[in-house]
């Protein structure tokens, strides 16, 4: 078993491919018989095992249970997903999957609460080759994946301040957005998760100009906060930045709806929506 996890020196995603070519050649399986008996395409298979896609969480844990591998390969896609992000939210993305608390701020529908069909939707841009349409794919995937954190063993406690202005913009399909506003209010009632929304009606804050503001504690009680725009982020950890930004948080959560008076908010949308 040494080769399944001996990738110094290699991608998160070509390790998970070397993998998967290893369980399927030690069954003794071509990449047909595979496709036939997984119900996968054949020459989607062949793009995980050479680590030019990476599929959702799904396929692994089914193909998990074709080899009887355990969590294996979830194990190693949980780490390969890291490769479909730029190199500089790894820190952060590492720092969210083992924080204990999360409070963040968005002006739009966060990542964290976006629909598979929402997400491929926010992630596609203007598409001229077959690569463009799977590097979204890819997005998607690792997205969707990234939402786990919110339901694994010993799940964070996340609150969540949406702007307003997230539920004005609907999705460009009518079905898209009522799946959203339906997924919003599920999460909106698990006991690890708080939302409010932010209403037009709080005025203007200094926290518009800066896009989305995550704050992240540890177990151990260190914290950190994280600023993101269109196209750059800033992690901080100096305590200094962090209490100032913890601050800003607050006063935006203030003045947010309450957690109660968000749900009927949302509610109200989707009724608006439907009629």
């Amino acid at each position: 078993m040494d080769e399944l996890v001996d990738g110094a020196g290699q991608s998160g995603r070509a390790v998970l491919g070397r993998t998967l070519r290893f369980l399927r050649e030690k069954e003794g399986k071509s990449l047909g018989q595979l496709a036939d008996e997984s119900g996968y395409d054949e020459s989607y298979l062949s793009r995980l095992e050479s680590g030019e896609r990476l599929s959702k969480v799904t396929v692994m844990e089914d193909l998990d249970t074709y080899y009887g591998a355990g969590d294996l390969l979830v194990s190693h896609w949980r780490v390969a997903r890291i490769d479909a992000f730029k190199d500089k939210y790894k820190e952060f993305m590492r720092l969210e999957a083992t924080a204990r608390i999360m409070h963040k701020y968005t002006p739009n529908v966060p990542g964290l609460l976006q629909t598979e069909a929402f997400a491929r939707e926010v992630l596609s841009e203007p598409q001229t080759t077959a690569e463009d349409a799977e590097a979204v794919e890819e997005q998607v995937a690792a997205r969707l994946g990234r939402q786990l954190l919110l339901r694994k063993n010993q799940a964070p406690s996340v609150r969540f301040v949406i702007d307003e202005l997230a539920f004005r913009r609907p999705s460009a399909d009518a079905e898209t957005w009522e799946g959203q506003l339906l997924h919003i209010e599920a999460v909106a009632q698990w006991p690890n998760v708080v939302v409010q929304v932010l209403p037009f009606s709080a005025g203007i804050h200094h926290l518009m100009a800066k896009g989305s503001l995550t704050l992240l504690w540890q177990k151990d009680g260190s914290a950190v906060a994280y600023t993101e725009g269109d196209s750059s982020g800033l992690l901080m950890d100096d305590p200094e930045d962090v209490l100032r930004h913890r601050l800003s948080y607050d006063r935006l959560r203030d003045l947010a709806l309450s957690p109660s008076d968000s749900l009927a908010f949302i509610r109200d949308v989707l009724e608006e929506h439907r009629s």
